[in-house]
């Protein structure tokens, strides 16, 4: 399977193969501001799942919650933030859901930063939830 995500003028294009690692839904400040909605939904795909087609993404660079650098690659003409290189998941590429424009994408395993979730927001009891992000395991062996 392959599923196309976009920016909103269509000047890029992600084609992402394969079903996503994980999709998950965030809280944080910085992703409220991003998107300038209440959070945001993000795919994460293996990075050598995504092809990039189309025009060059800017990119800006901040340093994430989780005190890693993100970098965000975003669309020069409409502005649309369509996906991201999240340092401390460097075999991941994280992609906007929203940019699959697919209402039977499937739904966050997980939301993180719940601390900063607007409390009128009410998730589905099927989601994971989270105060800040999970705490990763190092690999056993």
């Amino acid at each position: 399977m392959t599923r196309n995500a976009s920016c909103h003028c269509g000047a890029l294009v992600l084609r992402c193969a394969g079903e996503p690692a994980k999709v998950s839904l965030c809280h944080c400040d910085d992703c409220q501001r991003r998107t300038g909605s209440l959070f945001s939904v993000c795919a994460f795909f293996p990075r050598t799942a995504i092809t990039v087609e189309g025009r060059d993404a800017k990119v800006f660079r901040r340093a994430s919650a989780s005190g890693s650098d993100v970098a965000f690659h975003f669309c020069p003409d409409c502005g649309t933030t369509l996906w991201w290189e999240p340092d401390r998941m460097p075999h991941l590429i994280g992609v906007a859901v929203g940019g699959f424009a697919d209402p039977d994408f499937p739904m966050p395993a997980q939301a993180v930063w719940d601390e900063h979730r607007h409390r009128w927001l009410e998730l589905p009891e099927a989601i994971s939830v989270h105060e800040r992000n999970p705490v990763r395991k190092p690999p056993s062996g």
